[in-house]
C-alpha cells in the first residue's frame, strides 16, 4: 500500500493506492510515496481544483458491499456541475425506498471527490452531511457550478 498527501484548496488530502488502483481519499493522513498512479491522481486533482478537469481517468477500487458499490457507481453518473437528491439516487439504483441506505453508502464512500458524493443534496436542494464538512461540500459544488458554463449553483437542483 502506498500513500501520498497533497495540499488542496479544501485542505490536505491523503490518497491511498493498493494493487495498482486508488482505494481511499481522506482528509487526514500522511504519506510521501511517489508512485506513477499517486502522482497522476495528484495531477488530475490539481486540474480539477483549477477548473480544467471535469472527469477523472484513474483506476479506482473502493471496497464495499454490493449495495454500496451500486450507489458509488450511480454517483459517478451524476454530471459535473449538477446535483441529485438521495431519493433520485435511490431510484437510479432501482431501489426508490432506500434513501437512508443511500445516505449511509454516501457516508462510507472511500473516494470522495473522485466518486462525487458531494453532488448529492437534500430533497429541497439543501446541503446535507459530508465527510469533509459542509463548507467543503459547498466549495466543491460551487467550483463545479462556476466551471459548468453558467448553470445555477449545483446545490440548487434543477
Amino acid at each position: 500500500m502506498s500513500r501520498r498527501r497533497i495540499d488542496s484548496p479544501i485542505g490536505a488530502l491523503c490518497l491511498t493506492e493498493s494493487d495498482g488502483a486508488l482505494t481511499a481519499l481522506a482528509w487526514d493522513g500522511d504519506g510521501a510515496d511517489e508512485t506513477p498512479l499517486l502522482l497522476e491522481a495528484e495531477r488530475q486533482l490539481r486540474e480539477y481544483f483549477s477548473g480544467r478537469r471535469r472527469d477523472f481517468d484513474l483506476p479506482l477500487a473502493p471496497r464495499g458491499t454490493p449495495f454500496q458499490t451500486a450507489v458509488w457507481n450511480a454517483l459517478r453518473e451524476i454530471p459535473y456541475g449538477e446535483a441529485r437528491s438521495y431519493a433520485s439516487l435511490a431510484a437510479a439504483i432501482g431501489n426508490p425506498r432506500a434513501c437512508r441506505a443511500v445516505g449511509m453508502a454516501n457516508h462510507r464512500n472511500p473516494l470522495p471527490i473522485l466518486i462525487p458524493c458531494h453532488r448529492v443534496v437534500g430533497a429541497d436542494g439543501s446541503l446535507t452531511g459530508y465527510a469533509g464538512g459542509l463548507e467543503c461540500k459547498r466549495f466543491l459544488l460551487d467550483l463545479e457550478a462556476k466551471n459548468a458554463g453558467g448553470k445555477p449553483p449545483a446545490h440548487m437542483m434543477e
